[in-house]
């Protein structure tokens, strides 16, 4: 079986394409997709509470963005160079993304803040990445709130006037280069309100990596290649979810992060492991979901391994017939843009 490409096009005007974040989180609208009976209805996120019942568990991805984009010159020639942190590999060393790369050959030396920061590029890896052993004193977490700019999206043009509006709620973890975006839409009011209803929050980390906006190159999506992204799950947060799950309570994944998380750690019976290591599942129609009974997301990239994800949840008709039905709506897509819950029934 072949899955082309193509299949995940649809056309999106760029003026629905949300530039700036609402000044109300959870006004963002929501749009509630039955995957049974094929619904579609318009409500707002702050409804959420209307599709949780006492005993249903809340998965979050506590992942926080760090400031990853680092605006640096080149020691020698003055010359302006634009690092970005992927992984972190050691202590002081870092993979990276260069622009412009072919400034940054191995033995290159990159200045930061005045020197307050350097790098040294050590190696060329996968993909052209750079790694960069960096010198500093004092802590480095410091340092990159200080320097360094949060690495919004390509898509996002305007200068984001909050950092923290890229962030969730809950973000605890340091070390995404992307926002888990689904939980955007969470204000503390709205998660106190879920809990004084009786629903369970669990959380997981998955440090979201820059591959979420890597386009597909491939045509036939069987042949694309994952990247690998960092997770961790508690004894204490997977008890909560298999909990639920056994008194037959629906688990609510926040995000597609959240969601290759659970059904990662998954056994083929759908109970959840803690544990931590790296995956780089890849879910596409077919699959068959092990944990997960209803989805909150935000609207996709045409093409990107996102869409592909909840066409697996639902299918791949329904969800383009939703996009198509999002722009006539003037829905806002992407990252600071509204949510779809996707449940059995709507």
């Amino acid at each position: 079986m072949t899955m082309k490409l193509t299949d995940f096009y649809y056309d999106l005007p760029e003026e629905l394409i949300a530039q700036d974040p609402l000044e109300k989180r959870s006004d963002s609208r929501l749009m509630v997709v039955g995957r049974e009976d094929g619904s579609i209805t318009h409500r707002h996120f702050y409804d959420i509470l209307d599709y949780v019942n006492r005993g249903d568990c809340l998965v979050i991805n506590d992942t926080k963005v760090i400031p990853a984009r680092l605006m640096g010159v080149k020691e020698d020639t003055g010359a302006s160079i634009e690092v970005l942190l992927l992984k972190r590999r050691e202590e002081k060393v870092w993979e990276t993304l260069v622009k412009p790369g072919k400034k940054a050959r191995v033995g290159a030396r990159i200045s930061f803040g005045d020197g307050l920061l350097t790098g040294e590029v050590i190696d060329i890896v996968e993909e052209g990445n750079r790694l960069i052993r960096f010198e500093y004193e004092g802590i480095w977490e410091e340092l990159l709130d200080k320097l360094g700019q949060m690495p919004l999206p390509p898509y996002i043009t305007h200068q984001l006037k909050d950092r923290n509006r890229y962030q969730t709620v809950y973000a605890k973890h340091e070390g995404s280069a992307a926002a888990p975006t689904a939980g955007l839409h969470f204000t503390n009011e709205l998660l106190e309100q879920l809990k004084e209803k009786g629903v369970e929050i669990a959380h997981v980390t998955l440090h979201v990596g820059l591959g979420t906006f890597r386009p597909v190159k491939v045509d036939n999506i069987l042949e694309h290649h994952m990247h690998s992204e960092f997770y961790v799950v508690e004894e204490e947060e997977a008890a909560k979810i298999n909990a639920a799950k056994a008194r037959g309570n629906q688990i609510i994944s926040v995000g597609t992060t959240s969601t290759r998380t659970l059904e990662s750690v998954a056994d083929e019976n759908g109970i959840v492991r803690a544990g931590s290591g790296w995956t780089d599942i890849f879910i596409y129609p077919g699959y068959q979901f092990k944990v997960v009974d209803s989805l909150i997301t935000n609207f996709h990239l045409p093409e990107s391994t996102l869409l592909m994800l909840v066409s697996a949840f639902s299918s791949r008709e329904q969800m383009l017939h939703a996009y198509e039905v999002a722009v006539q709506e003037k829905y806002r897509f992407f990252s600071f843009g509204d949510a779809m819950l996707i449940r059995k029934r709507g």
